[in-house]
């Protein structure tokens, strides 16, 4: 399948926010879409990190079916055809898994796998994948290196995640190689816990209105890419 033609791959350029879930009670999942929802984002990472995951995840794609609710931290293929039973949408690693990249490719499910290093990129290349993710982008470098990526990686675009917080999310989006961010400052998990959706959905339509002032993703990359070719040249 053709990953960047997929519908979540078009909402994460449309959102450019993934909202990285970590839940400890399936009965929050609903409350939480709604939130996330209502804010105005809606995609939700819902991470396999804890034994309610595949539940509320299941939840979410059964009773909201307008949110693009996907599968995190799968580290194997048991875990991403429980996802892809559950409704996930799409499959995001924390790293470079064949087996797992293959077994999503071949059902037709979308999946971002996790890259830290050259190699990395060139395997996920090999499996047609143009669109991954990067983490933990803060401890390789934060936008510096996602900047040096663009060199011998013209044309391969990333969800940068790890790290990543409210004060820094926009300065990855200014980067014409980056999609979308991944993070939890939208919902952290004590939030969710505590049942603080008000709280949620007023920190989403915050990072929503503070998304939307960059302006949308493809106009902005002709911008960028008009001025490198204005630019003087340097010897």
């Amino acid at each position: 399948m053709n990953v960047q033609q997929s519908m979540p791959t078009q909402a994460l350029r449309r959102w450019r926010i993934i909202p990285v879930i970590v839940i400890d009670d399936a009965k929050n999942a609903l409350p939480l879409a709604t939130a996330l929802l209502d804010g105005g984002i809606p995609i939700a990472e819902i991470t396999m990190r804890t034994p309610v995951a595949l539940d509320a995840l299941r939840r979410i794609t059964q009773e909201q079916p307008e949110m693009f609710a996907g599968a995190g931290t799968v580290l194997n293929v048991r875990q991403a055809e429980q996802a892809r039973k559950a409704g996930a949408h799409f499959v995001i690693s924390p790293g470079f898994n064949r087996a797992v990249v293959d077994y999503c490719l071949e059902r037709e499910m979308p999946v971002y796998p996790g890259v830290a290093t050259a190699s990395e990129i060139e395997a996920a290349l090999e499996s047609g994948i143009t669109l991954m993710k990067v983490w933990p982008i803060e401890t390789l470098g934060g936008t510096a290196f996602l900047n040096f990526l663009g060199g011998p990686f013209a044309g391969v675009e990333f969800n940068p995640s790890g790290g990543i917080t409210d004060a820094t999310f926009e300065s990855y989006l200014a980067l014409k190689n980056v999609v979308a961010v991944g993070g939890s400052w939208v919902a952290p998990q004590d939030w969710i816990s505590a049942r603080q959706f008000e709280k949620i959905r007023g920190a989403v339509r915050d990072t929503v209105m503070r998304v939307n002032a960059l302006g949308p993703l493809k106009k902005r990359q002709e911008e960028q890419t008009t001025s490198l070719r204005e630019a003087p040249a340097t010897r």
